[in-house]
């Protein structure tokens, strides 16, 4: 006996890739924000945005279960947190390091490393400071904002995680 099709009726496979296309399509040009160069939504607005498509969505962020605490420490490379959204049946996990405004892995007590200053063609010791709860929950946040964007919403979202601020170099070696 052949399948039974339904006219008028999506698939599962065809109402999440409508979903998708219609996150990817909205403009929020109206809902930016700019810091230090840097274009981008807020988590606050794009949660909104999100919830109009996806009414029942819900997030978590994920804790670690030794301390109980929104993020997990590793003493050498730093801290990390983890979130996940769930809309229509689809759960996606994220994860994003707490970094300082030069992309520096934050730990819980401050370092510092080395870059070579090419105009005085020696090394430089730079400074990262240790990280705070403040860090930790705007990270939170971003890491939520990256999570929205695997469900489409990531046309002006993720924009902040790919530019570097024009003064910003990357480490050179001499």
């Amino acid at each position: 006996m052949a399948p039974m099709a339904f006219t008028g009726h999506k698939s599962y496979e065809e109402e999440v890739t409508e979903k998708f296309n219609q996150l990817t399509s909205l403009n929020l040009n109206e809902k930016t924000e700019s810091k230090n160069g840097l274009t981008y939504v807020s988590w606050a607005n794009a949660w909104k945005a999100f919830k109009e498509v996806y009414p029942t969505a819900s997030y978590r962020i994920i804790k670690d279960p030794q301390t109980n605490m929104p993020y997990f420490v590793d003493p050498l490379m730093g801290i990390m947190v983890f979130t996940e959204v769930s809309a229509n049946g689809l759960t996606y996990e994220m994860w994003l390091p707490v970094m300082d405004s030069a992309n520096k892995a934050m730990k819980l007590e401050a370092y510092t490393y080395q870059v070579w200053d090419k105009v005085n063609r020696q090394y430089v010791e730079k400074k990262v400071e240790a990280a705070d709860m403040f860090c930790i929950n705007r990270t939170i946040m971003r890491c939520l904002v990256k999570c929205l964007a695997m469900f489409g919403l990531a046309k002006i979202c993720l924009k902040p995680w790919n530019q570097a601020p024009k003064n910003h170099s990357r480490t050179q070696l001499p």
